[in-house]
């Protein structure tokens, strides 16, 4: 199908302006995602996370603790040094911060009720999880949710931008 001078098809112009850098969503999975990260690095490091050196690969009998707090193992380490990749990502787009947000909101939801209904000190607590956990991990899909829906809503309300994320 030819277009005319100037104009665009609607499949280039939807990849043109899904690139929007500055978008709330865009900036909300760069913070998120940056945070994630920085919680995973200091997930390793001696002080910040005490009984680092009765770390374990997974499992409840890890003894370390990020901040003496949150029971946490190199998996679970790792898991939030791959949620901040990811978050980082997923910001050099709006419609693609978006889903991250809400899709990684509903997954710390999700990990709120494994954590509730599993035995703590059973195989299944391979995470690590704890109560300390639990109530970050419901705070955080709360959050990330709501900012997901917070950041969709702002694209609706700009024309500019509503491409970014509404389709």
């Amino acid at each position: 199908m030819a277009t005319s001078p100037g104009a665009t098809s609607n499949a280039s112009s939807r990849t043109e302006s899904s690139w929007r850098p500055g978008t709330l969503a865009s900036t909300l999975a760069l913070v998120v995602g940056a945070t994630f990260l920085l919680i995973g690095i200091l997930g390793f490091v001696p002080g910040v996370t005490p009984g680092l050196g009765d770390i374990k690969l997974l499992g409840h009998e890890s003894g370390a603790e990020l901040l003496g707090l949150f029971q946490v193992s190199v998996l679970h380490n790792i898991v939030h040094l791959l949620f901040g990749v990811v978050g980082l990502w997923a910001a050099r787009r709006a419609d693609i911060a978006v889903t991250y947000l809400v899709a990684g909101g509903a997954v710390y939801l999700v990990l709120t009720l494994y954590g509730v209904v599993i035995d703590r000190t059973s195989d299944a607590n391979f995470v690590p999880l704890n109560e300390a956990d639990n109530w970050l991990h419901l705070g955080l899909g709360i959050g990330m949710v709501g900012l997901g829906a917070l950041a969709a809503a702002a694209a609706r309300r700009d024309p500019a931008r509503r491409d970014a994320v509404v389709r």
